[in-house]
């Protein structure tokens, strides 16, 4: 019976085998020497030769080998590489890329209603452009940059994708025939294929969203409607790292922006990225593309929301190369589809539940559509937004791209649970990075922009010796950093880690900076039934931009698994990228930094009493600050003194922006006495906007002074209202946004209610609203986003679902399943197929082994001949 057993593994081994190996007739390979040998080479053993990649590496088809196979052309690879000049070979493999759309095609016709616009523009579908349109800091405010005159012009955008059709009456004038190719049917005409179902719209309706032509009474108007457009046919036909790199690469010195709204299957179980090519690609994109300032990648986020996905496993838009986009709904949600990771850099608009507005754009057929959805019509936006940004300063590296978009964002109007203040002040979260792009002020401060300083890199790597994370546990490690190779200011950070798991869903990664910043490298997964674990797997976080590296940093990894799913970290390390000094060059008058987290660190108190006595000595002013002041410099080497005195109408107080002092939020100002270049400076400060920058106030010391009681208060007592930002009682301020008695603790807003009430956005009330529950902490905290009310935060806690979901109970848990797709899980059909399948195939293994098939005996012949046996099998183990 063991024969039998093995056979059947056997089995089992041979068709997942089979699943996992797709090799191309393609191959990529490194032959010095020219184009004129590598053609001769290639020639010699029956390879065409498809194009260059980079210089001396080419790629190659072979016409005698099969399309698409399971087994690898070794003879042909074998006499490539045998030639001198070859270098490296490699055959490629096909992989798995999907679009980043999701609804079925609903086809508008252009000939719409026509409508006189306001500013000039007849385009007829402009009313209805929403994400541009509809102003009060609700859209992407791209109105203010046109009417300075950016439209884009002089910036080239190419979107890879399934081709272009480039003679579409609202893309043509812009069309770029340098910016285009088509790398599946190797010619130079971007033009899609055209089906029944029109499969290959989806990169017009990206190029629509960029640069269709403005006030020209048709379809749509384009972010960048000056901005030449071309695209890259690549989707449509086997892709592999070569044509991936190919695409990547096609002519970096004329091409500004790639967009690309694909990448690996948004399925909740794939851990994949860019191969060797590409990866090559992107290197030779930000280090030698546009004259050496650097190619800019735009990428969509990913789909995958409904299956839990994360985008930190997409090594595309995890690469800190990529501007990495997600979306938001008309009513500033997160989509249902949206993946949540900590290397989303921004958001843009795109479609949201049945009842919100969707993307309008260029379709096929020289069509319009209404319908353009998911993260797919978010990275298009976006290009076009950083297209109007090159035209206002040209001079821009793809690093100067990254720091506007962080400065400028908007997190106004988003709406997620899981917004926080990073170390510098900035609020950032998983779901919409650091929030909407702002076209408008991005141009503005393009103009007087100042190249961010040089980046440098530095590698940290922790001692782990097979550290055991056993199921359901934590595990925490910590890592000090010192010094750190010139790198005194943060850009991306990346955390290689390498671990194996019984259930790779099952784990989830933290990383919280020196400076309290916590960013979830990876969530579960659901669907991630993977054994393989991460090998060296680099997870990205841009949570921590412009903090200080000094300090400990703390990775925890939490196994959510079973009994026996255990899991091990065998190594990791910190790769921070950042500046020497602070690339702060200017003080913009951008959206304000709030309060970071922590409180600056007292200094010793002799030498504060010193300085104080020094500061009275010279008779200078001093100037009393608000009373509530937290950290927004590092805890290393601070060089900040605040004067704390409890004064009435401190929120008047406005300082003059200069160079050195960042703008903070009424009545909690902080400012920094440190020049761009890390030298510290006089500490001469202008409090007000209507005192000459030359009068000067002196900040000498300051201390901490907290008020409460020995005992606990009891619960059941009302306690007056307190509030911190002035030192008053709730008697001195009868204007609050609290009714009296029910919020304990107050600043702008409540952070402590009485017994028997709930905080909510600030507010203290009785029960919680509808998509909240009260959590441990008296807190309304967000119900997950498939649940419309629920008893905790996760997708099996619903109580009741939306409108288009239904509610489901298993195991004890429920769940809020689309109604599509319900009938699909409650259909058993497949369970009484797969059942009558296995008892046939048990059938038919034990007539195979009872038939004698396995051990043969024939008279006559000597021991040994015709006993037939399996390799690890002994005597007597027979069925």
């Amino acid at each position: 019976m063991a024969a039998c057993t093995v056979s059947f593994l056997l089995w089992i081994v041979a068709l997942q085998w089979i699943s996992a190996q797709d090799y191309s007739s393609q191959w990529a390979a490194h032959i010095e020497g020219g184009l004129e040998i590598a053609k001769r080479v290639t020639e010699k053993h029956g390879f065409v030769l498809l194009g260059e990649i980079f210089p001396d590496y080419y790629h190659l088809e072979h016409n005698h080998v099969s399309k698409r196979s399971v087994n690898p052309g070794l003879e042909h690879h074998k006499k490539l590489t045998s030639e001198e000049n070859v270098k490296w070979a490699k055959q490629q493999t096909i992989l798995s890329r999907s679009k980043r759309d999701y609804l079925t095609y609903v086809r508008d016709s252009r000939t719409s209603k026509r409508f006189a616009i306001k500013g000039g523009l007849n385009d007829p579908k402009w009313p209805k452009m929403w994400y541009l349109n509809r102003g009060k800091d609700m859209d992407m405010n791209v109105q203010g940059a046109w009417e300075e005159g950016i439209t884009g012009k002089g910036s080239v955008v190419t979107i890879l994708d399934d081709g272009l059709e480039k003679d579409h009456p609202d893309l043509i004038k812009n069309y770029d025939p340098s910016a285009s190719y088509d790398m599946n049917n190797r010619d130079e005409d971007p033009m899609p294929r055209y089906d029944q179902m029109d499969t290959n719209r989806h990169g017009t309706r990206c190029a629509g969203e960029v640069a269709a032509t403005a006030n020209n009474s048709l379809c749509s108007v384009g972010v960048a409607f000056g901005a030449s457009i071309g695209g890259v046919r690549m989707l449509d036909g086997d892709v592999t790292d070569a044509v991936e790199a190919r695409s990547l690469s096609l002519n970096p010195q004329h091409i500004h922006i790639y967009s690309a709204s694909w990448g690996p299957d948004d399925d909740g179980k794939t851990v994949d990225g860019p191969g060797e090519l590409a990866t090559r690609a992107f290197l030779e994109g930000i280090s030698k593309g546009r004259g050496g300032k650097g190619s800019i990648f735009i990428w969509a986020s990913g789909n995958g929301g409904r299956e839990h996905d994360n985008c930190n496993c997409d090594g595309y838009t995890n690469a800190i190369w990529t501007l990495s986009i997600s979306s938001a709904t008309q009513n500033g949600h997160v989509p249902w589809y949206s993946e949540a990771c900590s290397s989303t850099l921004a958001t843009t608009y795109s479609s949201g539940s049945n009842y919100e507005s969707q993307i309008i754009t260029t379709d096929l057929h020289h069509e319009c559509t209404s319908n353009h959805t998911g993260t797919s019509a978010s990275a298009p936006l976006a290009a076009g937004i950083v297209a109007l940004t090159l035209e206002a300063n040209n001079k821009l590296t793809w690093r100067d791209m990254q720091h506007i978009v962080v400065l400028t964002a908007r997190p106004t109007h988003l709406l997620a649970s899981d917004w926080i203040i990073n170390g510098v002040g900035r609020k950032v979260s998983h779901s919409f990075g650091y929030g909407l792009m702002d076209a408008t002020t991005m141009v503005r401060l393009a103009r007087k922009w100042k190249t961010v300083p040089a980046q440098h890199i530095c590698n940290v790597t922790a001692q782990v010796f097979e550290k055991p994370v056993p199921a359901r546990s934590t595990v925490t490690i910590q890592l000090l950093v010192k010094e750190c190779n010139s790198v005194n200011f943060l850009e991306h950070v990346q955390a290689k880690i390498s671990l194996t798991a019984s259930r790779r869903g099952d784990i989830k990664i933290d990383l919280t900076s020196p400076s309290g910043t916590k960013s979830t490298l990876l969530a579960p997964r659901t669907h991630d039934n993977s054994h393989a674990g991460f090998h060296v797997w680099p997870f990205m976080t841009v949570h921590m931009w412009g903090e200080r590296p000094f300090g400990t940093w703390q990775l925890t990894i939490h196994n959510e698994g079973k009994l026996l799913g255990r899991s091990s970290l065998h190594e990791w390390c910190l790769i921070l990228y950042g500046t020497k000094y602070s690339p702060r060059t200017l003080s913009p008058t951008i959206y304000p930094v709030e309060q970071p987290p922590k409180p600056i660190p007292r200094r010793n108190s002799k030498n504060t009493k010193k300085k104080s006595k020094k500061s009275k000595s010279q008779k200078q002013s001093t100037t009393p600050v608000s009373t509530l002041i937290k950290q927004s410099v590092s805890s290393y080497k601070p060089n900040v003194h605040i004067v704390l005195f409890p004064i009435k109408n401190s929120s008047k107080l406005s300082p003059t922006l200069t160079d050195n002092i960042q703008t903070y939020p009424s009545s909690h100002r902080l400012y920094s006495l440190q020049n761009v270049d890390g030298r510290q400076t006089k500490k001469n400060l202008s409090p007000e906007r209507n005192i000459s920058p030359t009068t000067t106030a002196t900040m000498t010391d300051w201390e901490m002074v907290f008020y409460g009681t020995i005992l606990p208060p009891e619960q059941t007592h009302i306690l007056p209202t307190i509030s911190i930002s002035q030192n008053l009682t709730s008697e001195d301020e009868p204007e609050q946004n609290f009714k009296s008695g029910q919020c304990r603790v107050t600043t702008a807003k409540c952070l402590e209610c009485a017994f028997g009430y709930n905080i909510y956005n600030g507010e203290c009330i009785v029960d919680c609203p509808v998509k909240t529950y009260e959590d441990n902490d008296g807190v309304c905290s967000d119900c997950h986003y498939s649940c419309y009310t629920c008893n905790g935060p996760n997708d099996y806690q619903c109580t009741k679902c939306w409108g288009d979901a239904d509610l489901t109970h298993a195991l004890g848990q429920t769940y809020c399943y689309s109604k599509n797709i319900k009938h699909l899980l409650d259909d058993k059909t497949w369970h009484i197929i797969a059942t009558v399948l296995l008892i046939i195939n048990i059938f038919v293994l034990l007539i195979f082994c009872k038939g004698g098939f396995w051990t043969k005996y024939k008279p006559g012949l000597e021991p040994g001949y015709g006993d037939y046996r399996l390799a690890n099998q002994i005597e007597g183990d027979d069925c």
